[in-house]
């Protein structure tokens, strides 16, 4: 076979490979759009996760949509809630906590929700494998906490670390002028100090202090201590499974399949039977709509994402939140 030939060859079996991922990237693409709502059958535990930094929102992606990919917004996890609250076929959520990104707004954002689908009379049950300061948080908002038997569980109080680059500026013959307004203002003070000036650590302590308080307060309420009870609690920790069973911390040590058994058991299902789960993946196509939400005068919201910057925007600059009200 001649060199022209051997290159047409390969250079036909390129253009076919190219035209077959093409094909398959439409073919993806056109079946996450035609996917309708999922079926949801009576007597369902929905099934969500909540893990990683949740952005306040994504943008839909067909592509992890046609890959089962989780709901990684807030938004949308709120929104889980919500309709799952309003569904008569969910009787039951099962929350995975997972190591979480997420700010102790985002984490009071998350009980608030948990609480509201709660006034329904449906349960939410928790499982930690690791659970830390905000894990345990959004955990004690649910009406049962699980953890493996091997499973830890780290509520160690709170801290701030602040570092401060004056030194090494000096060293390098840097020497940053920033004009401070108040003695609060103090988000230069890395570059323009070696530790902490009286009211850094003043405000620094106070807001440790305020969500401290507020942490105990709520965990004590929800696992029926009292205030002083949590605060010996995260002073002692932390607690492997058994020892935060007997804290009192955790309502049972079980494995995943235990706890299932568990729920099957709760919702009158037969114990050869598998449980009837439905993926968070899934639910997100049940339309809001469907179950009575979303009606009437709303309010949409433009969600912003990114730095706000002086200057000519660019294609990567989106301008602060804006919210419209519609109909």
């Amino acid at each position: 076979m001649s060199g022209t030939k051997k290159a047409l060859l390969i250079i036909g079996g390129i253009l076919a490979v190219l035209v077959f991922v093409v094909l398959l990237g439409v073919a993806m693409i056109v079946a996450a759009f035609r996917k309708g709502e999922p079926t949801i059958r009576a007597n369902s535990v929905l099934a969500l996760r909540v893990s990683g930094s949740l952005p306040d929102y994504t943008p839909d992606d067909p592509f992890k949509r046609f890959f089962g990919g989780p709901d990684q917004s807030l938004t949308g996890l709120v929104m889980q809630f919500k309709k799952a609250k309003a569904d008569k076929r969910i009787k039951a959520i099962m929350l995975d906590i997972n190591l979480s990104g997420v700010g102790w707004g985002k984490a009071e954002e998350i009980r608030d929700a948990i609480k509201d689908f709660r006034t329904s009379g449906k349960p939410v049950y928790a499982y930690l494998e690791v659970g830390l300061n905000k894990e345990y948080y959004i955990a004690s908002a649910c009406d049962k906490i699980y953890m493996p038997p091997p499973g830890e569980l780290f509520i160690n109080g709170l801290a701030a670390d602040v570092m401060f680059f004056r030194g090494s500026l000096d060293k390098l013959g840097i020497y940053p002028d920033i004009y401070q307004i108040g003695k609060y203002k103090s988000a230069g003070d890395m570059f323009t100090q070696k530790q902490m000036t009286e009211a850094h650590k003043q405000y620094i302590n106070e807001l440790l202090d305020d969500l401290y308080g507020r942490y105990v307060n709520t965990i004590a309420q929800a696992r029926h201590k009292t205030p002083d009870e949590v605060k010996a609690l995260i002073d002692n920790a932390p607690y492997n499974a058994d020892q935060a069973k007997s804290a009192g911390l955790i309502d049972e040590a079980l494995y995943r399949d235990q706890v299932e058994s568990m729920l099957k058991k709760s919702l009158g299902q037969k114990e050869s039977e598998p449980i009837i789960a439905v993926r968070s993946a899934d639910y997100r196509d049940v339309e809001p709509e469907s179950l009575g939400l979303n009606k009437g005068e709303r309010i949409a919201v433009i969600y912003a994402s990114g730095e706000i910057g002086s200057g000519s925007s660019s294609k990567s600059f989106r301008p602060s939140s804006v919210m419209l009200r519609t109909r």
